[in-house]
């Protein structure tokens, strides 16, 4: 089992994290999140991070950080192996989802699977009637709508 480690801007790690473990609460061993703060110096993140990774005891781990090129990410490419432990950047609450449910599979594997999931997770979603249900014209005369 691989384990997932969620480095981002304070406070979306722990966010990410907290929604990832409603959906799949048994997953909370596999799980770290990582707050980066605006005014902690990243050498003090990094030996967060690593205490972390170390915590969870599992032989892979998944990184994730949210924005390339900023400091959770900085922090995660000094970090990662690129044998053991790999990166991913651009998080989002579907690619965790899709991760957490793969993470029985080998890391490159998962790596694959948790970019189907991010990807596949954004969609433009049409504005439409809610189903089974007319939409009413701005002239309609019920007055029942303001009853209470």
């Amino acid at each position: 089992m691989n384990g997932i480690l969620i480095l981002a801007h304070a406070p979306l790690a722990s966010a990410l994290r907290q929604c990832v473990l409603h959906v799949f609460p048994d997953s909370a061993d596999a799980v770290a999140a990582l707050d980066v703060q605006p005014n902690v110096p990243p050498e003090e993140s990094l030996a967060q991070a690593r205490v972390l990774m170390h915590q969870m005891q599992l032989p892979q781990t998944l990184v994730v950080a949210d924005v390339f090129g900023a400091t959770p990410c900085n922090v995660a490419q000094k970090l990662v192996d690129g044998i053991n432990s790999k990166l991913i950047t651009g998080v989002n609450l579907p690619m965790l989802l899709r991760t957490v449910s793969y993470r029985h599979e080998s890391l490159d594997a998962l790596i694959s699977r948790a970019m189907i999931g991010a990807t596949q997770g954004v969609i433009q979603v049409a504005v439409t009637a809610p189903q089974n249900q007319a939409r009413r014209t701005s002239h309609d005369q019920d007055h029942r709508d303001h009853q209470q």
